[in-house]
């Protein structure tokens, strides 16, 4: 299974792909999409051309988005709000199916803690896959989100296979 990981961001999305087999979990590319000058639709369009790149360069079998918190400023977390909808949005547009995990779940997931420090999530990025050059904050973050869905995923599958068998 090929997972597309993505962190929304307005300014910078993260992005990160990894194959997924059985409990093994291999690295194949990670980075990040810049949504540069201008105004919010021309931003948001060129998150859009971006993301849909990645989509089609690396032709992942599904994704999972990172759940965004509440900023301060009401402004702020609006705007996230239209890059998340590009995060969803991109994928579902390929025919994927779009699963959502909270950023505590996430941190759980890779770290062990829910409250883990972005160092301690890279850190557990590089451990989980050996060799990884990751290309940012925001590119762990979305390497981590397919790390998490990778081991979610893989959790479903046992257990409705276990009810088959029943």
């Amino acid at each position: 299974m090929r997972v597309l990981g993505i962190d929304p961001g307005l300014r910078t999305l993260g992005w990160g792909v990894i194959e997924a087999e059985g409990g093994r979990l291999a690295h194949l590319a990670n980075g990040h999409c810049r949504s540069g000058d201008g105004g919010l639709p021309e931003r948001l369009l060129s998150l859009h051309g971006q993301l849909a790149d990645v989509v089609a360069r690396w032709a992942p079998d599904c994704a999972a988005v990172e759940q965004t918190f509440v900023n301060k400023d009401a402004a702020g977390t609006l705007k996230l709000g239209q890059a998340r909808g590009i995060a969803l949005l991109v994928p579902a547009q390929a025919g994927l199916a779009v699963d959502e995990y909270a950023p505590n779940q996430v941190k759980k997931t890779v770290v062990g803690v829910g409250h883990a420090a972005k160092e301690q999530i890279q850190h557990m990025v590089r451990m989980q896959l050996p060799g990884v050059e990751i290309a940012g904050p925001d590119a762990a973050d979305a390497l981590a989100v397919a790390i998490c869905h990778a081991h979610h995923a893989n959790g479903r599958r046992l257990h409705a296979l276990a009810g088959a068998a029943r």
